[in-house]
């Protein structure tokens, strides 16, 4: 009974340390893209912003949960792959600026209306919030992510580097880490279980 009140008030803690670490980040991420000035004000930069800042807002909103990973392996991949997108900078000339733009408009719409669908069961590390089944989540399992996917790769192509490339790269692996990570709690549940059955694919249909 001690054992389990322990390990309660544990996760409770986390669950309030996984948001006041999020917000730290994110202020940090502002004041290094925040433009001096009116002209250095760029559409990518300014979708990038709106973007971040709607991930703090539903993560100060979300609801509680006893049911978060203690794993510290959970932990260093879910902060990490939180932690490198915020480290890309302003870019070179633009490879495909139109391309680009529309990929991140795509993926901001898509992972928005991911995290509309989630609301206050948003959260970064592995945790069962409940199962979402309806909006994108009757598509793929993981559509927060694959916004994530196409918002980078549009991103990329309006202000590329070598540097920005290789942030994004390992971005990446964090996030397929991560997808397992949050299916390997989230399968401990039935109505998870179900839903997988009824929806296939993580990202992209067809693909994976």
């Amino acid at each position: 009974m001690i054992k389990d009140e322990f390990f309660g008030d544990l996760k409770r803690h986390l669950d309030i340390l996984e948001q006041a670490v999020l917000l730290t980040l994110y202020i940090w991420f502002v004041l290094r893209l925040w433009p001096g000035s009116f002209t250095e004000v760029t559409i990518h930069v300014s979708l990038l912003l709106v973007s971040e800042s709607l991930i703090v807002a539903l993560l100060l909103i979300r609801k509680p949960t006893k049911n978060i990973s203690a794993r510290f392996s959970d932990w260093l991949v879910a902060f990490s792959g939180s932690f490198l997108p915020l480290l890309v900078r302003r870019g070179e000339d633009p490879l495909l600026l139109y391309v680009g733009t529309w990929l991140m408009i795509f993926g901001m719409i898509t992972h928005i209306g991911a995290k509309l669908s989630l609301f206050r069961s948003f959260g970064m590390v592995p945790a069962n919030r409940g199962v979402k089944v309806k909006g994108l989540y009757a598509i793929v399992r993981h559509p927060m992510y694959a916004g994530y996917f196409f918002t980078h790769i549009g991103f990329l192509l309006a202000t590329p580097s070598l540097w920005n490339f290789a942030v994004y790269t390992c971005a990446w692996g964090f996030m397929f880490a991560r997808i397992f990570a949050e299916e390997k709690i989230l399968l401990e549940s039935p109505d998870y279980q179900d839903y997988v059955k009824q929806v296939q694919y993580r990202l992209i249909p067809g693909v994976f």
